[in-house]
């Protein structure tokens, strides 16, 4: 199932991303995943959120750059090869993935895996055929 991913783009100086969290957390927005890349004066900032569309008021009202997009957070099966469960068909089945994070539900069980991949579609599909346990589009059952 995909998910709504906010990349967020900040000035690469300290306290840029201090200043983030402060503000989604004064309005009671919960970071459940979050990456974060640097390249020069730029850093991007990817968050998935409890409420992504109160999170794109909020920024548009502090005048953040930002984007909105689907990615999709599945389970990672807690054994080894669980991560290869995921990648695996996804490469067989020509699927590029992008970029990938994590987030740990329950310390020592589950890890959410959130993917960002060139076809959102032909990846669930995929994933499904597999077995593989997706978190759902209700963020905040991360």
């Amino acid at each position: 199932m995909a998910v709504k991913q906010i990349s967020v783009q900040l000035d690469n100086v300290p306290g840029s991303l201090a200043r983030l969290v402060d503000i989604l957390d004064k309005e009671g927005i919960s970071t459940k995943a979050i990456a974060a890349a640097s390249i020069e004066e730029d850093s991007t900032v990817r968050l998935v959120v409890n409420d992504p569309e109160k999170a794109v008021t909020v920024l548009e009202s502090f005048n953040f750059k930002y984007d909105v997009s689907p990615v999709i957070a599945v389970e990672v099966p807690c054994h080894p090869g669980g991560m290869n469960a995921i990648v695996k068909p996804l490469s067989m089945g020509d699927v590029n993935i992008h970029y990938i994070y994590t987030t740990i539900e329950r310390l020592g069980r589950e890890t959410i895996l959130i993917l960002g991949v060139d076809k959102i579609d032909e990846a669930t599909r995929i994933l499904k055929e597999h077995w593989i346990h997706f978190v759902g589009d209700k963020v905040y059952t991360l």
